[in-house]
């Protein structure tokens, strides 16, 4: 159980935030930018799903990734040490359960023609702005991950990496299924 008495601590006034293990590092901190952009991706699903109300399958699975997503903070947080007990890690049964989702919601779409443009429904349109964010949350991990003594779950990659086919898949599902995807026209502006 977390239990938040107080909000502000004044402890950042320095530059410096807290890792789950207590380390200090500076706010712009690889480490910090990534879980940092998890929690933007995290806050993009909730403006999709003031939009889901209709689609209560849909905002169920977003419901489960909201809740997935603070489970990668709080892996990111507390870096896999040697010799220290295991904390909280996102595990291949959250990358599978994704998997699951994606093709449930993919089986009931029309065949893509063409690209697909952000834009269609509001609920598309909010997927399409959360799926550019959680591409770059996954950039900034696998850039962490390449650093030498910062560990990151393999689990966590491929939980952002299936996550963003994810929310491209669900922007179809809540364009009616593929039907009101607005696609690109290559040149047609020329």
């Amino acid at each position: 159980m977390v239990t938040l008495n107080r909000i502000y601590t004044k402890t950042g006034d320095d530059g410096t935030t807290a890792l789950g293990t207590g380390e200090r590092r500076p706010k712009y901190d690889l480490r910090i930018e990534a879980y940092g952009t998890v929690d933007e991706t995290n806050a993009a699903i909730g403006v999709v799903r003031l939009h889901t109300g209709d689609t209560p399958e849909l905002d169920a699975m977003l419901g489960r990734i909201q809740n997935d997503l603070f489970d990668l903070g709080a892996d990111l947080a507390v870096p896999e040490r040697e010799g220290k007990a295991e904390r909280l890690r996102v595990v291949a049964s959250q990358v599978e359960r994704l998997e699951r989702d994606i093709d449930a919601l993919n089986d009931k779409l029309k065949p893509l023609t063409s690209f697909v443009l952000p834009g269609g429904t509001p609920a598309a349109a909010h997927l399409h702005v959360a799926r550019t964010i959680c591409r770059r949350a996954e950039r900034i991990i696998v850039e962490l991950a390449a650093r030498p003594g910062e560990p990151v779950s393999t689990a966590g990659i491929q939980y952002m990496n299936r996550l963003s086919d994810f929310l491209f898949v669900a922007s179809r599902a809540a364009n009616g299924n593929g039907a009101g995807d607005v696609l690109w026209v290559p040149g047609q502006n020329r």
